[in-house]
């Protein structure tokens, strides 16, 4: 059958307040949404994080941006 990835999130919480506040699912099976390196977003004026699919692994925009590579963008988290 065909094998199912998945991604895990952790929750992280200061007191009763959890750390992220949000979090958008960007790319969908039906639509996906690639970028090059220089067409990185910045989330939330930099303080958010997208996260991306690369060649070299699933990363950040910061660690992405530092490579030069671009990828499948999958979700924003702030």
């Amino acid at each position: 059958g065909a094998s199912i990835k998945k991604i895990k999130v952790r929750m992280k919480y200061t007191g009763r307040k959890s750390v992220i506040e949000g979090l958008k699912r960007v790319s969908r099976p039906g639509l996906r949404r690639y970028v090059g390196a220089t067409e990185i977003p910045r989330v939330r004026g930099g303080l958010g994080v997208a996260v991306l699919s690369t060649s070299e692994g699933i990363m950040t925009d910061t660690q992405a941006r530092k490579k030069n590579l671009g990828g499948e963008l999958l979700c924003y988290v702030w």
